[in-house]
């Protein structure tokens, strides 16, 4: 046909602008807590988003995807914020009223109404010659009036006439007649039979019969254009005639003229009518008064009911003709014809199928407020979540127990270990007899790596340097001590009772019990540093042969044994090539499986890291948030979700299924090749050759683990000398400063002791000197004698003389010479005399020996900082015997000896002699001098424990001088007190610490005898070697 139907269209509604930006902000700070300017560009977007889809947009699929946009943005603004209040100015479509509103709920509706507007436009712009305008105009159609249904089932109690129930559902009923006219003239165009055309002409022309009886409600209230009412007479005319005229084609065919041409009188008839006010339609229809038909829609109906008229006269006329002819059938009463039964072909598209297509998701586009997302969706995301990390925990379990399954499998039937063995037999030879083991591999580039740094031998010549320093340290530690007491000796020979220093001997206990200390340390850890040598002279030449390329030689023999020609096939296997091959075949089989197993496990791995991906990219947030508003459909939600990953799940449980498959083949090959091969002697040449390979093995091991024993060996010593070091430079420069504080004072009082022995002098010439007397006794009485005045000096003693010898030192090796002989006579000779210093305890490589103490000198404390140890039968002062341990344990002991800590301030020089009841000496039977001062390096409230008694050995670091006149048992008096010259204050010497007292004061007294010294601390030393 050259001419197509008028389609009626939807008028579209007006509006203003409307402020979004306000409200939005207003909700987000109360109802989120957010700061609303983080979201200005959204504001922004959704402010566009209006004006461009209900502003200023056409007819076109532009405004419709506009349009589409905005009402999905509409619909996730609600989610957030339903109780959001704007202004919305919409003015009515059919009487221009504006209205406004401030429920979400409006601005939707008239948004809704726009899109079905636009849908109806859209649908009757298209042109209908064309298959697919025909397609497009039906689609849009429907989709048009899905749009108003939508409206009249969620909108109640509409504010304008466009929105109300009865227009919306008037409007529903136009634009699905015209859906229906349109597929009427697609199965019209195709031919199709005329039964069925007539069925949907017969359904448009009853649609538009009953829009025809409800339009004049309207009528009185000028809500509808006049000219939509007479279309919709003209095409409720027009399509019962053509029901009529295509049931009469059906009838004529059937065979029934007589009913058939009665249909053809009846849709003539139609027909004429339709035509009649067509034409009256076309001479009044004005386009500018109806914008929503077509331009051209009085003509085109004129023309069509004109030739529709046309065609039915010429067929009713066509009919009557041949039944008067030919059939001569008998007419029926037009009231008593069958009606034509209806096919409804237009149904309404739903709005959601309308959203839920892909292309119209693309269009909304993202949701602008995604960032917002209420407490309600995050609980249930939560929820979701769990469920998500409940199915991966399940699946991760079910791989992690099928890995190891497979794994104890194979070690249960040692496959891994045991298959070279049986492919060196295949191949006749010894499989990997030239590679080195992994372990050793390893220990090889360990041991490497630190050789190149710093070898052993270095730091055993580094060790031996430091050692020999230490004691040459100690030995000029012990030349200053005795020295320093040879000198003190010689002045008080020289100047006998005037000389007041206080010997050395009780002054140096602590410094020599340190320098005891050290010395017997510095032993101790030289027997250690021996076993170090003795360790890695035993271990040296495997180490050497570990790190150098012949270690590969030596487990290419190992695995070849004696005789380097030799096969692991024995002669049997040899000329049984059929037992051979299946042995190969055996072999070939259980890789194969190997590999396939070890394929599985990759799938596996790969399967649950693919899971975990998609699980951790799937968020259905925004699905909740589509279906908030349903209650309780959170757990249908997740079911469907979660069928997502059901492909994951399945392809898991098929790799566990072929998993054990393939172990239980393997288990069965395994015991055939076992069975056929494990026997014979090809598997006892294996045997030895895994047993020469594992001592080899072995033998490196213990090389490697004595190397590094060696190496913390090493080590540890490094570090005893590095603090003995320390410790020793510590006590060298105490002893120097004693040493040089002692000097001072006794050049002080050497000088005080010659001025009173120069003042003392007679002025007279000195008398004769006595006979001599008549034995030694007379003459050691006679030059002892006061009464008699200044007599000579004693003359030397005889060789076998009962005077003390001077002490000696376990550092006599010096070259020190010793005092000058001097004859003390006194009582008989006891155990003091011949006295020698005992040799250090012998010590195991492993003991403890005694700590270094405290200089006594330099640190202010109630407590003497050098307490001798308890005495035994070797020195008063010697140390109690410990436990063996190695001297290089417990380094952290070291540190205890460090510096001293400054001296108090110097006190105020004390009396000449000690009050009654106390006296610094031993008792009777020792030597005696005049009490002399304190030590001037003893602290404050502290002493020194005397010399032991007659019969006990002496100290090794004791001096003991000879009795003097007026001790206890001589029968001569004491000698005056000396005389202080003018009351003079003596200074105190230079570089003496505090708690010098200096010459006169008054003495400590000692412990009682046999009272109990402090216990040294232990000695420690560094780690035992033998391990």
């Amino acid at each position: 046909m050259s001419a197509q139907s008028p389609m009626i269209s939807i008028p579209k509604k007006g509006t203003d602008e409307v402020d979004w930006t306000t409200p939005i902000r207003t909700a987000i700070s109360q109802s989120y807590g957010e700061d609303p300017d983080n979201y200005s560009a959204e504001y922004a977007s959704l402010q566009r988003c209006r004006q461009d889809a209900v502003r200023g947009a056409g007819s076109d699929m532009t405004a419709r995807d506009l349009l589409y946009k905005y009402f999905g943005q509409l619909e996730l603004l609600e989610l957030r914020f339903p109780e959001i209040r704007v202004n919305f100015p919409w003015r009515d479509a059919f009487t221009l009223k504006l209205i406004v509103q401030t429920s979400l709920a409006y601005e939707k509706a008239s948004v809704i109404f726009q899109i079905a507007s636009t849908h109806a436009a859209i649908a009757s712009s298209q042109s209908r010659s064309d298959p697919e305008g025909v397609k497009r105009a039906f689609y849009y159609f429907r989709c048009c009036a899905g749009m108003l249904t939508y409206i009249n089932e969620n909108f109640l109690h509409a504010p304008s006439t466009d929105l109300s129930r009865e227009v919306v559902k008037f409007l529903v009923g136009v634009i699905l007649a015209q859906a229906t006219e349109v597929f009427w003239e697609k199965c019209r165009d195709e031919k199709k039979g005329n039964a069925l055309v007539a069925k949907i002409a017969a359904q448009a022309a009853s649609m538009y019969s009953t829009l025809n009886e409800e339009v004049k409600e309207f009528m009185g209230k000028g809500i509808f254009d006049r000219n939509w009412v007479t279309v919709i007479q003209i095409k409720s005319k027009y399509f019962a005639s053509l029901t009529q005229y295509y049931r009469g084609l059906a009838d004529h065919a059937a065979s029934k003229h007589g009913e058939a041409l009665v249909r053809f009188q009846l849709a003539e008839t139609l027909s004429k009518e339709a035509h009649r006010t067509a034409s009256t339609f076309n001479s009044m229809f004005l386009p500018q008064m109806s914008p929503n038909l077509p331009a051209d829609a009085g003509q085109s109906l004129f023309d069509l009911t004109k030739v529709h008229a046309a065609l039915c006269a010429d067929r009713r006329a066509e009919g009557q003709r041949d039944n008067d002819l030919i059939y001569n059938a008998v007419l029926p009463v037009a009231e008593t014809l069958a009606p034509v039964d209806k096919a409804v072909v237009a149904t309404p598209i739903p709005i959601q199928e309308v959203y839920g297509t892909p292309e119209v998701q693309k269009v909304i586009g993202a949701d602008l407020f995604v960032r917002l997302i209420p407490l309600s969706v995050h609980e249930s995301a939560s929820v979701y979540s769990e469920e998500k990390a409940k199915l991966v925990r399940g699946e991760v379990e079910k791989a992690e127990s099928a890995a190891v399954e497979a794994s104890s499998a194979l070690d249960a039937l040692g496959v891994k270990a045991g298959l070279p063995r049986y492919r060196a037999m295949v191949e006749g030879g010894v499989a990997g007899e030239d590679e080195i083991p992994s372990e050793v591999r390893r220990w090889r580039e360990d041991i490497g790596l630190i050789e190149e740094r710093e070898g052993v031998d270095a730091l055993l010549e580094k060790l031996g340097t430091v050692k020999d320093g230490v004691r040459s340290e100690l030995d000029e530690v012990g030349r200053d001590l005795e020295i320093e007491s040879r000198d003190c000796e010689a002045m008080r020979v020289k100047f006998d009772h005037l000389f007041t220093q206080e010997p050395s001997s009780g002054l140096t206990k602590g410094l020599r019990g340190d320098l005891k200390d050290h010395m017997q340390a510095l032993h101790a850890a030289a027997a250690s540093d021996e076993q170090v040598r003795a360790l890695w002279e035993s271990v040296k030449g495997d180490v050497r042969l570990l790190i150098s390329d012949e270690v590969e030689g030596v487990f290419r023999d190992s695995a070849r044994g004696h005789d380097r020609r030799e096969s692991l096939l024995d002669l049997d296997m040899e000329k049984d090539d059929g037992e051979k091959a299946k042995i190969a075949g055996l072999v070939q089989e259980i890789e194969e499986r190997l590999g396939r197993l070890n394929k599985i496990e990759r799938e596996r791995d790969q399967t649950l890291k693919d899971l975990k991906e998609k699980i951790q990219t799937d968020d259905v947030s925004n699905l909740l948030l589509l279906n908030r508003r349903n209650p309780n459909v959170e757990p249908t939600i997740f079911a469907a979700e979660l069928e997502k990953f059901r492909p994951f799940q399945q392809r898991l449980s098929q790799t566990v299924h072929h998993q054990q498959i393939a172990l239980q083949e393997m288990s069965q090959l395994w015991k055939s090749l076992k069975d056929l091969a494990g026997r014979g002697e090809g598997a006892r040449k294996w045997d030895e050759r895994e047993r020469r390979k594992k001592e080899s093995v072995r033998r490196f091991n213990r090389a490697r683990d004595g190397y590094m024993d060696v190496r913390d060996g090493l080590a540890k010593g490094l570090q005893f000398y590095s603090e003995l070091t320390a410790l020793t430079a510590t006590l060298r420069q105490n002893v120097k400063d004693f040493v040089n504080s002692r000097t001072k004072e006794r050049q002080t009082l050497a000088s005080q002791a010659e001025t009173q022995q120069r003042l003392s002098a007679p002025t007279s010439p000195p008398p004769k000197p006595p006979p001599p007397p008549s034995s030694s006794l007379d003459r050691s009485f006679a030059s002892m004698s006061i009464n008699n005045g200044p007599t000579s000096p004693p003359l030397p003693p005889p060789p076998n003389s009962w005077s003390s010898p001077p002490p000696q030192s376990v550092y006599g090796q010096y070259g020190v010479p010793p005092p000058p002989a001097q004859h003390y006579p006194s009582s008989p000779p006891s155990a003091t005399q011949n006295k020698s210093y005992p040799p250090a305890p012998s010590q195991s490589p492993y003991g403890l020996p005694p700590p270094p103490k405290q200089p006594t000198y330099s640190q202010p404390s109630s407590q003497s900082p050098y307490p001798s140890a308890p005495p035994n039968t070797r020195s008063p002062y010697a140390t109690a015997p410990v436990p063996p341990r190695d001297p290089y344990a417990a380094l952290g002991s070291l540190s205890s000896f460090g510096s001293p800590a400054p001296p108090p301030p110097p006190q105020q020089r004390q009396a000449s002699y000690p009050p009654p009841g106390q006296s610094p000496f031993p008792p009777s039977g020792q030597s005696s001098y005049p009490p002399p001062g304190p030590s001037p390096y003893a602290t404050q409230g502290q002493s020194y424990p005397s010399a032991p008694p007659s019969g006990q050995p002496s100290s090794p670091y004791d001096y003991r001088p000879p009795v003097r006149q007026g001790s206890a048992g001589s029968p001569f008096p004491p000698p005056p007190p000396p005389v202080a010259y003018g009351g003079q204050q003596p200074q105190q010497p230079y570089g003496a610490p505090a708690g010098y007292q200096g010459y006169g004061s008054q003495p400590q007294p000692p412990p009682q005898q046999g009272q109990q010294q402090q216990q040294p601390q232990q000695y420690g030393g560094y780690g035992q070697y033998g391990r």
